[in-house]
């Protein structure tokens, strides 16, 4: 093979990639949008549920939510207060 021949033989495999790479990626679009349809759809079921659960349980979501925010808190003031650079501290 000569040089002519090697360049068109390597153009040609490279649009055949870019050709299945671009159809890969269209593939991959529609998987991800369909499962983000999914999660969507999964998550306004929950969101109702919880609203519902809330106006019948007002007391008990608040308690719910003042846990999770002291949790929560907890977790910040642990991160906040360790020595974020990885470093000992000298005793």
């Amino acid at each position: 093979m000569n040089k002519k021949q090697i360049k068109k033989v390597v153009k040609k495999n490279v649009e055949k990639v870019k050709v299945q790479a671009k159809s890969a990626s269209a593939d991959l679009e529609k998987l991800a949008m369909k499962e983000y349809g999914k999660i969507k759809k999964q998550m306004d079921t929950t969101s109702k549920k919880v609203e519902s659960y809330v106006k019948r349980n007002p007391e008990k979501a608040a308690a719910i939510s003042a846990g999770i925010g002291m949790a929560l808190g907890a977790v910040a003031g642990l991160i906040a207060g360790s020595n974020m650079d990885g470093k000992k501290k000298k005793k």
